[in-house]
């Protein structure tokens, strides 16, 4: 990995967003400054290995976890039926 220094809530969040399958390797380079191999190896480093393998089974292949060869855009499913959330406060249905 390159010289970033990651602190351990940053370390926490990386693999949160490599474990979930919409977020994108290009998010979590926009947000950190990892490549995708870098994600590799700190994920090889911080998971135990089964937990590795797991990821990395789930991972290969699939192409939500690279923009360029995801079908899924920017817009997310929103039921109509969400709250809205203004500020701090969530606003009640009507």
């Amino acid at each position: 990995m390159k010289d970033i220094a990651l602190t351990d809530p940053d370390i926490d969040r990386v693999i949160e967003m490599a474990w979930e399958d919409r977020t994108p390797f290009e998010a979590i380079f926009r947000q950190f400054g990892l490549r995708e191999s870098d994600v590799i190896k700190l994920m090889r480093r911080e998971l135990k290995p089964s937990s590795w393998r797991m990821w990395r089974a789930r991972v290969q292949g699939r192409d939500t976890k690279h923009q360029a060869k995801s079908a899924v855009d920017d817009a997310r499913f929103k039921s109509s039926l969400q709250r809205k959330i203004t500020g701090n406060t969530i606003s009640k249905r009507r």
